[in-house]
């Protein structure tokens, strides 16, 4: 490991003891790895600890070396260290952490108070509807069990009919064992059902101070009737309700205090001798990893900062192969064609993610539509060299430079954008697959298959029985679908 810097070893020796998230970033400036710390101060000071250098694996020397800058932020609980890394990992997305890479989304909970009959879901999507939300929540056996004990609490349904009826009422437990108050079935007016639904929802808010005495109490009973394993789960019920309805702070990432994007602009037209300043900028990357589901994203920057709604991602049609070049050129040609089509103007910068090969697939592109007096630049990843029309050598600016670091900031949210559009095809493909390669489902019985489970790996887990359950699939068919999960692919 390389010498620590002065400036690095005194943010190390004032680090406090509370939990928190760091942040390591290279000389480039980039965020290379994420994590979060119950104590900042002894967690991060062990990174730096000489018996690091020759005891870690290859990965932790790598990383080690390429640090050259820390940041952290301290927060209140390990709870709220948890979500901020997660969020700050789906921003950054380093290239040495390997945890919420997955564009996984932490759990919430779900109530639309518009149903006859709301019930209580969990859901790691928050969709612009009229339902309540509550959450995040880090802890997701807690909040199961929390909600367990709302149902039962408040005589709530778990059934997943949008309106229950006889029938379901029939396949149904939770009445016969006092958790449901039976709604369906009339045993409770839906006035009165959901005034215990707003109740419950109180109770997500973080009123459950008369709960937690009751449990505490029974607890306590439990204890001195020398019933401690009623106790322990007791305890442990405590323990869930603490940390599901602890207050939880909304965390919101924005451009650091020190970068200006409007004095960055003016450093970025000097340094590339533009005539405007480029108050819209266009960033193109490619995410080609195999033969299959090659694909691109298109970023934008108004002002300097990130214009989202603009944003556009695209599958890559006429390419084969592993071809980066060929991809820049048709997602140029594209992008102009698109552009031509609805009267816009060009961007005032087009960045391609790339040298000199992608650099001039998309040159050739802008002159065959007139628009070769079009400003592009290629940004190579290897040292931050930029690559321009016509000029032999790369132009490398001083890292420091404000210019710099609004490119890199343009071109890696291109990358995430991209990255994260060939993962979601590459899951749903492998998804469907494993479906239509069982003997049997049709794609009628497919579609009925991930409505009922959601995902494939609801479908593997789930028994014969209540395979067989699925409208159109039968005894029969549940088998074989069964036996394929056990025998063969199974999702974890």
């Amino acid at each position: 490991m390389e010498t620590v810097s002065a400036e690095l070893s005194k943010q190390l020796r004032d680090l406090p003891h509370r939990p928190g998230v760091y942040l390591f970033r290279d000389r480039f400036h980039r965020v290379v790895y994420v994590g979060k710390a119950k104590d900042l101060h002894r967690r991060v000071g062990q990174y730096f600890h000489p018996s690091r250098k020759f005891g870690a694996d290859l990965k932790t020397r790598a990383l080690l070396q390429s640090i050259a800058e820390l940041e952290t932020h301290v927060v209140k609980s390990e709870p709220e260290s948890i979500l901020l890394e997660g969020r700050l990992i789906k921003e950054y997305r380093p290239r040495y952490n390997v945890s919420f890479r997955d564009d996984k989304r932490f759990l919430l909970v779900r109530v639309d108070l518009a149903e006859p009959y709301p019930r209580f879901q969990m859901t790691r999507m928050k969709n612009e509807d009229q339902a309540k939300y509550f959450g995040p929540f880090a802890h997701s056996g807690a909040l199961r069990q929390t909600l367990s004990l709302i149902r039962k609490k408040f005589g709530l349904r778990s059934c997943r009919p949008a309106l229950p009826g006889e029938k379901d009422y029939r396949h149904c437990m939770d009445d016969i064992i006092r958790n449901c108050s039976a709604p369906c079935v009339g045993k409770i007016t839906q006035e009165a059902y959901g005034e215990r639904v707003r109740l419950a929802c109180e109770f997500m808010e973080g009123k459950t101070l008369e709960m937690r005495e009751s449990l505490e109490e029974a607890m306590v009973k439990a204890a001195g009737r020398k019933d401690f394993e009623k106790a322990a789960s007791l305890r442990n019920l405590v323990e869930d309700l603490k940390k599901t309805t602890r207050p939880t702070r909304k965390f919101f990432r924005s451009l650091p205090s020190t970068v200006v994007p409007e004095k960055d602009l003016e450093t970025l037209r000097d340094a590339l001798g533009l005539a405007v300043v480029p108050a819209r900028i266009e960033c193109f990357d490619i995410s080609n990893i195999s033969d299959t589901h090659s694909v691109a994203s298109m970023v934008v920057f108004r002002d300097g900062r990130p214009a989202k709604e603009a944003y556009r991602r695209f599958r890559i049609q006429g390419v084969q192969g592993q071809d980066d070049v060929g991809c820049m050129a048709e997602l140029i040609r594209r992008r102009c064609q698109r552009l031509k089509l609805e009267g816009q103007n060009p961007p005032d910068l087009m960045v391609v993610d790339g040298g000199k090969g992608q650099l001039g697939a998309a040159v050739r592109e802008l002159k065959l539509v007139g628009w070769e007096s079009v400003p592009a630049i290629g940004l190579a990843k290897q040292n931050e060299e930029i690559y321009r029309p016509g000029r032999p050598d790369p132009l490398v600016l001083p890292h420091e430079s404000g210019a710099i670091r609004l490119l890199q900031r343009v071109r890696d949210e291109a990358h995430r954008v991209a990255n994260g559009y060939h993962q979601l095809l590459m899951k749903k493909r492998m998804e469907m697959s494993e479906l239509d390669s069982i003997p049997g489902v049709s794609g009628v019985r497919k579609r009925a298959l991930l409505k009922k489970f959601g995902t494939v790996g609801r479908v593997a887990r789930a028994s014969v029985e209540e395979l067989a359950e699925v409208e159109g699939v039968g005894e029969k068919v549940a088998a074989m679908i069964a036996a394929y999960f056990v025998k063969g692919w199974r999702v974890g």
